[in-house]
């Protein structure tokens, strides 16, 4: 199954600059250890102890993965995961 995997500038070190990127898997979890075989040090900054780190937004198809099964949310062929680092401040 391929998706398209959108990087957010502040991770685009790790995909050679590339702000596409397909993946391939069942979850979210799939897709993102398939990335991080083609792209290493990916996961350890979207994922830590086994679920998403608190800090990073995820979003399959414009549903925040968070509510749809986090780490176990499904994934099909031609979706579309936007990763987008959570921004603080005041």
């Amino acid at each position: 199954m391929a998706v398209e995997v959108r990087i957010p500038t502040i991770l685009r070190t790790f995909t050679g600059g590339e702000k596409k990127i397909d993946g391939a898997g069942a979850t979210l979890a799939q897709v993102i250890d398939d990335v991080d075989s083609r792209h290493p040090g990916l996961k350890s900054r979207l994922v830590e102890s086994d679920s998403l780190r608190r800090f990073v937004n995820v979003y399959v198809n414009d549903e925040d993965v968070r509510f749809v099964g986090g780490l176990e949310a499904p994934t099909a062929d031609g979706d579309v995961i936007v990763v987008l680092p959570a921004v603080a401040g005041g």
